[in-house]
């Protein structure tokens, strides 16, 4: 087992077992915990918490090394991922999926229970050791191992668990020296802290590559940028954003933005699904950023990756959703009762099951396999597409049979099934967020 896997597994599984989360009430968190920042209406300048600052000077860009190709095709997580996925599992089924009722209801995470999912060291899995982190190799399958584990407790408080680390990536993958030094130290520590990696915007079928977030470069150095972005995490609290925009006569490029930076300001975006990461539409206005605010010199290349990596992310999520589907539907049809029999043993009702169990673990091969390319450092834009294809239809198919087999039940709240089809509506749609 690596020195990585070794400090990751344990950081998990402490987190998940400590008796500790019960003395702080997390394990059934009430609204008491919940932001106040997003009641209805709300409209606030970003949050101003946190500067910045260097922890060291580095000479170079410091960058995770990928495993490359192997010689066998062969997709099963190793025995270190395995306890990996399995550990973050369980903190998503004890803890994700008790406060994940409330956290929808009241369009926001609790945020001790987010200083938990920061503690378990998810972000600093992805960080160079030289930055403070825990990272030795760069594995997108572990990425979205544990993305899948925690989107089987709740889709979207592992959505607002996640979104840091989006941030992190970015800055390990593309991110210059300068950037590096001055933001990393930050996520590689106890405190990490609440970012967005925004790129989704309010127009209907909207392209991630037809951004109309402007960014218009000034004769003195540095870029204006003006536009809306939508269904930004943690957006009233967050601390950091990259914001992808388009650079006139260039193209579309991601940008690093501090919430302190004037003309940024969030307004309320409640949608149908992942509530409880707390979305809000962020706005630039006018915002002026420094020349170095600019992520991999503007490489068209890099955006392209970002928006693929993304998709994956937003598979893994679709996949473990809906396993957490699956999961409730077998014992229900199995013990609930009609005409004497479980329903269970009516045909309709067991090829249902078995249809979903099938397209379930479709979408897991093809998010699985295209994840297993990024890796071995090759060509994996065709898989991520196919993969993303399966899952946003499939997913959101098997949301709704969920929805149908439970009946009535299926359109109430005291169920979590309709949240989860709720959530799954989303792997098509959603654009950035994450990565993997």
């Amino acid at each position: 087992m690596t020195s990585l896997t070794r400090i990751g597994l344990r950081t998990l599984s402490r987190m998940a077992a400590s008796p500790k989360l019960d003395s702080l009430g997390l394990r059934k968190p009430t609204e008491q915990v919940l932001y106040h920042s997003t009641k209805v209406g709300f409209k606030a300048v970003t949050a101003a918490n946190r500067a910045f600052k260097a922890v060291k000077n580095l000479g170079s860009p410091q960058r995770l090394s990928k495993r490359g190709a192997g010689d066998l095709f062969d997709l099963a997580p190793t025995e270190d991922q395995q306890m990996l996925r399995e550990a973050a599992r369980t903190f998503a089924m004890e803890q994700l999926r008790e406060a994940a009722g409330q956290a929808d209801m009241a369009y926001a995470a609790p945020p001790e229970l987010l200083a938990q999912c920061a503690e378990l060291g998810i972000t600093s899995l992805g960080i160079p050791e030289a930055l403070g982190g825990m990272g030795t190799e760069r594995s997108a399958v572990t990425n979205v191992l544990i993305a899948e584990a925690m989107a089987e407790g709740d889709m979207g408080l592992a959505f607002a668990a996640l979104a840091p680390s989006a941030v992190s990536t970015a800055l390990v993958l593309w991110g210059n020296a300068d950037q590096q030094a001055a933001y990393l130290g930050d996520f590689a520590g106890e405190n990490v802290p609440a970012a967005a990696l925004a790129i989704q915007e309010p127009t209907p079928l909207f392209d991630p590559f037809e951004l109309k977030t402007r960014a218009v470069a000034q004769s003195g150095g540095g870029y204006v940028i003006n536009g809306l972005k939508s269904m930004v995490p943690l957006a009233a609290s967050a601390e950091l954003f990259i914001v992808a925009a388009h650079i006139e006569g260039q193209g579309p490029a991601l940008f690093v933005i501090e919430s302190s930076t004037k003309g940024l300001s969030v307004e309320e975006d409640r949608a149908m699904g992942l509530r409880a990461a707390g979305t809000a539409r962020l706005k630039l206005d006018a915002v002026l950023v420094p020349a170095k605010a600019l992520l991999a010199e503007g490489a068209f290349d890099a955006y392209r990756e970002c928006i693929q990596l993304s998709r994956l992310a937003w598979c893994a999520l679709g996949t473990g959703c809906a396993q957490g589907v699956l999961d409730f539907i077998v014992p229900y049809v199995n013990d609930r009762h009609a005409f004497g029999e479980p329903i269970s043993h009516r045909q309709s009702v067991a090829f249902a099951v078995s249809n979903m169990s099938i397209e379930l673990n479709a979408m897991r091969l093809l998010t699985w396999r295209a994840a297993s390319l990024v890796d071995a450092d090759v060509d994996f834009y065709e898989a991520a597409a196919l993969a993303r294809r399966l899952c946003a239809d499939k997913g959101m198919q098997i949301g709704s049979d969920g929805v149908q087999l439970l009946g009535g039940h299926g359109f109430v709240t005291e169920y979590p099934v309709e949240r989860w089809y709720r959530d799954l509506r989303a792997v098509g749609v959603m654009e950035g967020g994450l990565l993997i």
